[in-house]
């Protein structure tokens, strides 16, 4: 899930990993043999702001781990469905200096989109945008911060690790005036990687249509990761701000020309190849501790 304050102070993401993909854990327990993905799980918060900067992603065994078909508790943070709202008690800290992380997300889809795409030649890896189009709210206490604005809910799933399928991707969610358009660009390590280009409209109907010109964006001023987009041919998207920036990925607010109208976008980059490197691997835990027990 992801959000942006209507007011553009605010930013949110926030991933439930069962499995965890980017666990330098779980990939050490895959090199000595076939361990048990749902003991690597890990709730992901990713607070953005001026007074409210946070990171939580601590990775938690399978006795932390409760699901069923409307509700998913990961140690002491749930998540769960309520009539047509997906309600999130988070309760988490934050990474790699502690504080409490504490609070509630309630994310109302404007329609539920029942489509999923497949991102690879083989359907290995598959990514379905559950709701394009979303309001979301968020009343935490840990930092203290109440705002709403427009969201994104989305689901991946996969049946071998995202560094085997893939070198890299781009992905940005952008909120037009009356619906929203994604766009994925996927680089596979063998065959043909995805390029989608969605747009989808407030009663969750999708509609395809050609991936516009790839432009490039700067890369990120830490750890140097390439970023590119797709917009309006004879335009140039600009990043506007910078989330994250770590070994392997980033995130990013972005200014865009797309389909006829000047727009913010949501963007990650994602480089599978560096984050395979065992000294990405070795500087993961500093961000991602796990409580075993």
């Amino acid at each position: 899930m992801d959000a942006l304050s209507d007011d553009g102070q605010y930013g949110l993401t926030l991933i439930a990993l069962l499995g965890s993909v980017f666990s330098p854990y779980y990939a050490w327990s895959r090199r000595r043999g076939a361990p048990d993905p749902l003991d690597h799980c890990a709730l992901n918060i990713a607070l953005y702001g001026r007074r409210g900067r946070r990171w939580a992603m601590t990775e938690r065994g399978r006795h932390q781990l409760r699901q069923d078909r409307d509700e998913l508790v990961i140690g002491p943070s749930r998540l769960h469905w309520d009539g047509d709202a997906l309600m999130i008690d988070i309760d988490e800290l934050s990474a790699p200096v502690p504080s409490r992380l504490r609070g509630q997300i309630r994310v109302y889809p404007t329609a539920i989109n029942e489509r999923d795409f497949a991102l690879d030649q083989d359907a290995c890896h598959r990514w379905w945008p559950i709701a394009p189009l979303a309001r979301v709210e968020a009343e935490l206490t840990h930092p203290k911060l109440s705002w709403s604005g427009a969201g994104y809910l989305d689901s991946n799933r996969g049946t071998e690790p995202l560094e085997d399928a893939f070198k890299r991707w781009d992905w940005s969610r952008t909120e037009l005036t009356r619906e929203a358009a994604i766009l994925y660009d996927v680089t596979a390590r063998q065959g043909g990687g995805a390029s989608l280009a969605l747009r989808f409209d407030p009663s969750g109907r999708v509609e395809e249509f050609a991936p516009p010109p790839r432009v490039p964006l700067p890369t990120t001023d830490i750890w140097r990761i390439g970023r590119g987009t797709q917009c309006d041919s004879g335009h140039q998207a600009k990043v506007i701000e910078t989330l994250e920036d770590t070994p392997f990925y980033a995130r990013s607010v972005v200014e865009t020309r797309l389909l006829g109208e000047q727009a913010t976008s949501v963007h990650e980059s994602l480089c599978l190849d560096r984050f395979r490197s065992g000294w990405v691997q070795i500087l993961l835990p500093f961000r991602m501790p796990r409580l075993a027990r």
